[in-house]
């Protein structure tokens, strides 16, 4: 069993499940069925072939402003 790490947000109506291990992301209208959508999608991108997730060392969330 894999352990992966996501993202969860709103935008518009939906919530988005984003993989931060993989190139992968997801969404439903609600936040369980973005991640039931999430793991479906890990699990058939993994089915392709041996992927290697990066390690994650740090994670920063914020903001900033742009003009």
């Amino acid at each position: 069993m894999r352990k992966i790490h996501y993202t969860l947000y709103r935008e518009d109506s939906d919530f988005v499940a984003q993989c931060l291990d993989y190139d992968v992301a997801s969404f439903g209208a609600t936040q369980e069925e973005a991640l039931a959508n999430l793991k479906e999608a890990v699990e058939l991108y993994l089915e392709d072939g041996d992927k290697t997730a990066p390690r994650i060392a740090e994670v920063s969330v914020g903001d900033f402003a742009i003009a």
